[in-house]
This record gives C-alpha cells, sequence and structure tokens, in this order.
C-alpha cells in the first residue's frame, strides 16, 4: 500500500536531480520499501529538461512529469503534484536540489502515525563548509562539492553528509528547537493540504519567494495540528546557482525584499513567524549530527 507521495520539483537541475532522487530511493533509504511511496518528480517547464529516463530508473515507485510552463514559480507545480498523488499523505521538496538523509522517509511516516492532524517537517542543511552564500565567496562551487561528496562516498553511509555540511539559517539553532520558520521538507495529510487550499498560487516571484514560510503559517493554524519535528534526519542543499541560497549578500538582501513586498501585496501586512503549539519529536540524532543539537544555554 502507498503510503506516502513525495513531491519533488525541479528547474534546470540535471546535475542535482540525480543525487536527490536517488537519496529518495529505496536503494538508499532505510527501512522502508518502495511500494510504500511514491515520488512525483515535477519538471517545472525547464529549458533543458530532465527525461523520463533519468527520474525513473531510480525505482518502479518514481513518476516523471513535464510541468509546462512559463512561471518562475514552483507553486503551480507543487499544487498539480499534489493532486496527482495517489496516497493519503503528502511529502514536499520544492527546491530539488536538496538530498535527503537514509532515514527521512522512514521517520516522516513515524511522525505522520503520531497524530490524526500531523504536520511533520524535518530541519534543512547547506552542503560545504558554511552557510552556501558565505561558501561561495571563498571558491565553494559545483566542482568543490563534487569533489567533497565523492571524498565522503555519501551514497554508502549517508550520515556522512552531517560532516560536511552547515545548518541552514532558517533551521538554526537545531534539533530540539521547534518547527523551522522555513520547512524544505514537509508532510502532512493530503487532504489537509487541499482542505486549506493548497500553496498560495499568488507567489509568483522566482523559487516562490515566501510561500514556503506562508504556508507553514497557515498549516500552524490548523485545528488539532500537530507539528512533528524529525530529529537526526533532514535535507542538504546542493549548489546550483539558487536566487537566495547562492546568491552575494547585496543580491540576496535585493532579492529577500522582493519576496517581502510580495508577501506584503498579498496579505496586507508584514511577514512574521506564526508560533507553534507544543511540538512532538521523533526519531534519534546519530553521532554525525549530534553537533548540530541544541540544548538550552548553546
Amino acid at each position: 500500500m502507498t503510503k506516502l507521495s513525495i513531491i519533488v520539483v525541479f528547474y534546470n537541475m540535471k546535475r542535482e536531480a540525480e543525487r536527490t532522487l536517488h537519496s529518495l530511493s529505496a536503494s538508499y533509504q532505510t527501512g522502508i520499501e518502495a511500494g510504500e511511496y511514491e515520488v512525483i518528480a515535477i519538471d517545472n517547464g525547464s529549458p533543458n529538461p530532465l527525461s523520463k529516463h533519468d527520474v525513473e530508473r531510480h525505482g518502479s515507485n518514481f513518476r516523471y512529469v513535464f510541468y509546462e510552463t512559463d512561471s518562475v514559480s514552483p507553486v503551480a507545480a507543487v499544487n498539480a503534484g499534489v493532486d496527482m498523488a495517489l496516497a493519503p499523505n503528502i511529502a514536499l521538496i520544492v527546491d530539488g536540489a536538496r538530498m535527503a538523509s537514509p532515514g527521512l522517509i522512514r521517520q516522516t511516516l513515524v511522525g505522520l502515525e503520531t497524530a490524526k492532524q500531523p504536520f511533520v517537517c524535518s530541519l534543512s542543511w547547506h552542503l560545504g563548509p558554511k552557510e552556501q552564500n558565505s561558501s561561495m565567496l571563498e571558491g565553494y562551487n559545483q566542482v568543490s562539492e563534487d569533489r567533497l561528496l565523492d571524498i565522503i562516498k555519501w551514497p554508502t553511509n549517508g550520515y556522512k553528509l552531517f560532516d560536511v555540511s552547515s545548518l541552514a539559517p532558517s533551521s538554526m539553532p537545531g534539533f530540539h528547537s521547534g518547527i523551522p520558520r522555513e520547512c524544505s521538507w514537509l508532510s502532512m495529510r493530503k487532504k489537509t493540504f487541499e482542505g486549506i487550499g493548497g500553496f498560495d498560487q499568488r507567489f509568483q516571484t522566482p523559487g516562490g519567494g515566501l510561500v514556503n514560510h506562508d504556508f507553514r503559517n497557515r498549516a500552524m493554524k490548523i485545528t488539532d495540528v500537530m507539528p512533528i519535528a524529525i530529529l537526526g534526519e533532514g535535507v542538504f542543499h546542493q549548489y546550483h546557482g539558487g536566487i537566495s541560497t547562492n546568491a552575494t549578500s547585496s543580491i540576496r538582501a535585493s532579492t529577500l525584499k522582493t519576496f517581502n513586498q510580495e508577501y506584503e501585496r498579498i496579505h496586507g501586512l508584514e511577514y512574521s513567524c506564526e508560533d507553534t503549539p507544543s511540538v512532538t519529536y521523533v526519531g534519534n540524532i546519530p553521532e554525525q549530527a549530534l553537533r548540530f543539537e541544541h540544548t538550552q544555554g548553546n
């Protein structure tokens, strides 16, 4: 029985898609069988798109969709992917450059079984020695990232990704610190996603702007929602020239200003992070990730 449909969106990232898709495959994920989940890989109108073979060679539970659009936002593609989902639960990776740790899918299913109305989220990391906006200024790029991943032989032990990564700013200060303001991996009931209107398609800036932040805020207002944070697992952002994660400080500041202006046009007020109800934690923190555990006083 298909328990979970994972929707992952790509745009002009063949290099990154190969690793992301492998990290979602049953040959890499632990404690899970291919028949328990599906992966819907959506190419969001790329000029140089993925092919059906690029996607479906990763397993019989992978589906390829080319979403024809002129939009620079992935929001409509995300909603279309959820509409196609066969499972009662969905998980989203809006930026397809994010690789998963080996137990992420298994622990997501554990979280989904914990409550009637779950909202499951993991933390996010940047590959490389620092946040990528900083490390790129010191020479970090796709070539050095390829070398880094080759050195750790990540497909044989994905938890080594923690050894070569830095916590994403939106996920600070680390494990046991609640639900991050931006959920780069989130999961919930399909009917709940649809019931609150899915991703807001008014977010049309590149990458969807603050659509992830907005959806997280809306989800926190659901009656009886149980926020669930996964310990010891997460997603790892590959360097790909992203509009926000791989921009210089001045360009990033301008981009964030545009994102915030779009949010204000849509909602008539400035963005702020919604408080969460009491958070439940699932999972265990492996040795490689212990340095990212937040304890009081850190």
